[in-house]
Parts: C-alpha cells; structure tokens; sequence
C-alpha cells in the first residue's frame, strides 16, 4: 500500500512536469500495470529495473515521453517485451490501436495477460519473430525501446512499415555507429533529447524513414 502512494505521488509529479493530463482511470491503470510488472518480473525477468523506486520514472514516464511523436492510428510496438512503450502509450491513447510484437513467449503470455487484467480494448498480442510476422495492413510508425541496433531494426521490420511510415526508435545516448551502420536506403528524418523527470543519463528518440520520405 505505501509504494503504491510513493508511485502515485512520482507519478503525479512526473506527468505534470512532463504536461501529460490523464484523468483517474488512466492513472490507476499505469500503477495497477505496473505492479503487474514488479510481480511478474520476480519470475520471468522482463525488465532489468528492479528497484521499485525507479520503476515509475524509468518505465512508465520514459515510456509516455514518445507520446508526442505518435501521429497514427495503429502502432507496432516491436520486441515490445515487458510491455514498454507499448502499454504505457495504449493506456494514453485509448483511441489509438496498438499490437505488441515479440518473439518470447514468456513475455507474451505476460502482455495477454496485462490486456486481460486492464481491461485494454485497443490492444493485440502477437508472439512472432518480426521477420516472420504478416500483418493484414503496414504500419506508418513503428515503435521500439531497447529492441535491437538500428541496421537490425530496419531490416528485421521493413516488410512491416508503410513506404512513407517511419520508426520511432528510442535510445539512450545518440547511437552515432547505429546511425553510421543504416543502410543506403534509411535516413534519420529527426531526433530529439527526451527529459524523463527521475531519470538521469541521456535519452534520445530518433524518428527513422525511408530515403527520400519526410513527413
């Protein structure tokens, strides 16, 4: 009961240095996921974050500090993992559909299991290799946090994005080898430095898109 009145307290804190308005629900639903997190990470390893005085800046508010970037209506959270961005981000945006994609089962039943007991309508599940997985549509954004170096990124999901789609790949310092590694047909159409209230270091987010494809 007291770390979920420390967790609500940063989390207050937090949204409002970050000018992130959600009302109750939408708040309670982070902490309740998550405490989903700090329970199931104890088994299945999901997330290297284990000081609960963290978690609240390192997962839930380094996740929310992309919202500004997502313009689409059906995002593709890929190696989506313990859930972040990826659930974070549906909590945000109810309106806005999301599928989590990851090739670890354990992590997997974990998500389906978050969806479950949040109650998220705009959420799918898909436990696939990304070069394996078909979607019905392409995705014009394409979200990761710790997934993979950029080179592997765009080549393991390129079937996957829109032609004018783009990746928001999030980073901590600017990864100028990755970016030196893209291949001749990607570009980074921009980056921008994220403050996370709570977490120190740097921590970047580049926005990635085919060559000659600016938005």
């Amino acid at each position: 009961m007291a770390q979920n009145l420390i967790w609500q307290r940063q989390l207050d804190e937090g949204l409002t240095q970050m000018n992130i308005k959600l009302d109750v629900s939408q708040q309670r639903q982070l902490l309740a996921f998550l405490a989903l997190l700090a329970k199931w990470n104890k088994a299945f390893n999901l997330t290297a974050v284990r000081d609960e005085r963290e978690m609240v800046s390192r997962q839930l508010l380094d996740s929310l500090s992309i919202l500004p970037f997502v313009t689409t209506h059906h995002l593709l959270d890929a190696g989506a993992g313990g859930g972040l961005p990826g659930i974070p981000l549906a909590i945000a945006l109810p309106d806005t559909r999301f599928t989590l994609l990851d090739s670890n089962g354990k992590k997997t039943r974990f998500l389906k299991q978050c969806v479950l007991e949040l109650g998220l309508r705009n959420v799918d599940v898909i436990h696939s290799r990304a070069e394996a997985y078909q979607p019905q549509e392409l995705f014009t954004q394409i979200s990761s946090r710790a997934f993979t170096a950029l080179d592997n990124q765009v080549s393991w999901c390129d079937h996957l994005l829109a032609g004018n789609g783009e990746f928001i790949a999030m980073k901590g310092l600017y990864p100028d080898d990755e970016v030196a590694a893209l291949g001749r047909g990607w570009q980074v159409n921009s980056s921008h430095r994220l403050e996370v209230p709570g977490v120190e270091g740097e921590r970047n987010v580049l926005i990635i898109g085919r060559h000659g494809h600016t938005h």
